[in-house]
């Protein structure tokens, strides 16, 4: 198994909010925002981040004036994600897929994409859609979110042929049941639900309040939501992608390359230890720094470079 690691201090150079939002433009953009919009502390224009109206219309704002999503929406109390950090995933994924291409990033709908657990955002499919013409089948659990998740594919019809809704009627399972033998994804991704229980998910959000808002609170500031399955599952990550990882096994010849986001970096040692047992080829890890924020990927494939070299040449327009 081949190992690489690489360490990433900043937003990706191709991320459009490396610099701070400009929210003049960002309200012209959606009116709405402006209302929210006030000096923080610093004299500099912003929104107030514990605010989960205001979270939620500055993503509206930023999928429509750098990504062409009109109407997007998301229903109360679910996951609201940060674009600068999401889309990030969605540039090292390319700049992966660019190493199998000469150092070309392919794209157009011929590069097919499978997104665990999309979410009511659904904004993984919708960033890489934007960013480099992909397609992706987007899978979740729960119906409300992929009910939120189709209303924001029908405000944008050319995301119609593009992005495809899957219900894994399971909770325990994740690609199986949803991809046939006949399948072939370029690239999974997914963003686990990192903690293990409700009252773990409470009591990160309260150390997130604290540590960002207010040190004496009790009580958690959710400005981003979330339901049971975007926060939590039994196990946490840990057993999460241990799932993950005893699925790919069934699908090496499915999957040129499979990736995930690790929370907790003290999982990392079990999951490459069960990567080796599975036999992959490669593993890379890039771990992304955003401020306070450390944000890892595990990428994995099996198939060895001889193999990828005719994926590539059989799939991919260079």
């Amino acid at each position: 198994m081949n190992r690489t690691n690489d360490t990433k201090e900043l937003l990706h150079p191709r991320n459009k909010h490396r610099a701070p939002y400009n929210f003049e433009l960002l309200s012209e953009a959606y009116p709405p925002l402006s209302k929210f919009v006030q000096k923080n502390k610093f004299g500099a224009e912003s929104i107030n981040f514990f605010d989960a109206s205001a979270v939620v219309a500055l993503n509206r704002a930023i999928l429509q004036l750098h990504y062409q999503v009109q109407g997007w929406s998301i229903p109360k109390n679910f996951l609201c994600p940060p674009i600068p950090g999401r889309v990030d995933y969605v540039h090292y994924v390319a700049d992966l897929l660019a190493e199998e291409n000469d150092g070309k990033i392919p794209t157009g709908s011929n590069i097919r994409f499978f997104d665990v657990g999309t979410g009511a955002s659904c904004i993984y499919p919708l960033l890489g859609n934007a960013e480099y013409g992909w397609s992706f089948v987007a899978s979740d659990t729960n119906f409300e979110a992929l009910k939120a998740a189709k209303n924001n594919l029908k405000q944008n019809q050319q995301l119609s042929s593009a992005i495809e809704l899957a219900t894994q009627k399971n909770n325990k399972l994740i690609f199986t049941g949803l991809v046939a033998a006949n399948n072939r994804f370029d690239v999974s991704m997914c963003n686990p639900p990192f903690h293990s229980s409700a009252k773990e998910a409470e009591k990160g959000s309260l150390r997130k309040t604290r540590n960002l808002k207010d040190k004496s609170a009790t009580v958690a500031s959710l400005n981003f939501g979330g339901q049971s399955s975007e926060l939590w599952c039994d196990g946490g990550e840990y057993e999460f992608i241990k799932q993950l990882i005893r699925e790919s096994e069934t699908l090496k010849n499915n999957f040129l390359w499979f990736t995930t986001l690790v929370s907790k970096s003290s999982n990392l040692p079990h999951f490459e230890k069960w990567l080796l047992a599975a036999n992959v080829d490669q593993v890379k890890i890039i771990e992304m720094k955003q401020g306070q924020k450390i944000s890892r990927l595990l990428c994995w494939t099996f198939l060895p470079k001889e193999k990828r070299e005719i994926w590539v040449n059989a799939r991919w327009t260079k």
